[in-house]
């Protein structure tokens, strides 16, 4: 019986999963439950913007202790920061913009520069954006700090597009997809796959917000009526399941791995 290749020391410290179609279909997963989660713990569950707000924030420390201190990847610890990531990153921009005030047209290029300094200093230290070098400590910092930043823009471009702009949701979820399909479309052609792999991250945030607006929204708004609860809970069910899958498959890897030294 062939063996599977051994897994080296060095590919177990990324920190980060590898790139493949499973790992873009979670991703917008859990960009839609960000924008449907966040909107079921203010609103529809009662907590309100302000309880709901320190909860996550608060899950999301513990999970980026968690993350932070597991000396490789394990996709349920990875999978679950990035949603509560995603919900804090909706929930900063849902209060700078109800709560504060401030408008979609003003935060989202903000969002935007804050974002271009975090890449820029993150590359002046470590002279990569590289996803798969995330093998040390600072690193992993300044990646989360990307993260967090494109999923507070994205919100912010999403409302912007559909909402202030009146594209709609299905027009904004429609545009979206057809910028991160062009994208693609540029990789394969020979595309840097850095600058590539961080337009299509940023891309699928607006593109989660406006399909989760899409289906929650009532049908009078432009939406199908499907209810943030319900959709939450769907999506919620299948990242599980394709995490649960992850972590299995990767388990058994690493133990056979393990037993060929």
């Amino acid at each position: 019986m062939n063996r599977l290749p051994a897994i080296s020391s060095d590919d177990w410290l990324v920190k980060v999963p590898q790139i493949t179609l499973a790992f873009w279909i979670v991703k917008i997963l859990c960009t839609t439950v960000g924008e449907t989660g966040a909107d079921y713990l203010a609103v529809d569950a009662g907590l309100g913007q302000g309880f709901t707000g320190a909860l996550m924030g608060a899950l999301l420390l513990l999970a980026l202790v968690v993350q932070l201190r597991s000396s490789r990847y394990t996709p349920w610890k990875y999978w679950l920061t990035v949603v509560l990531v995603s919900v804090v990153g909706t929930q900063i921009t849902d209060l700078m913009t109800d709560g504060l005030g401030i408008s979609l047209y003003a935060s989202t290029p903000a969002f935007a520069v804050l974002l271009a300094l975090i890449f820029a200093v993150w590359w002046r230290v470590e002279r990569t954006l590289s996803i798969h070098d995330i093998k040390t400590r600072r690193r992993e910092l300044f990646y989360w700090a990307a993260i967090l930043c494109t999923f507070a823009m994205g919100t912010a471009a999403g409302d912007l597009a559909t909402e202030a702009l009146h594209l709609g949701f299905t027009r904004g979820a429609i545009a979206f997809g057809g910028l991160i399909a062009l994208t693609w479309l540029a990789f394969r052609l020979g595309g840097h796959a850095v600058l590539t792999f961080w337009i299509a991250y940023i891309l699928t945030r607006p593109f989660g917000a406006a399909l989760g607006d899409l289906l929650t929204q009532a049908k009078t708004y432009g939406g199908l009526g499907m209810g943030v609860m319900w959709t939450s809970a769907l999506f919620l069910t299948v990242i599980v399941l394709l995490v649960g899958m992850e972590q299995y498959t990767l388990s058994n890897e690493r133990r056979l791995a393990a037993g060929t030294h």
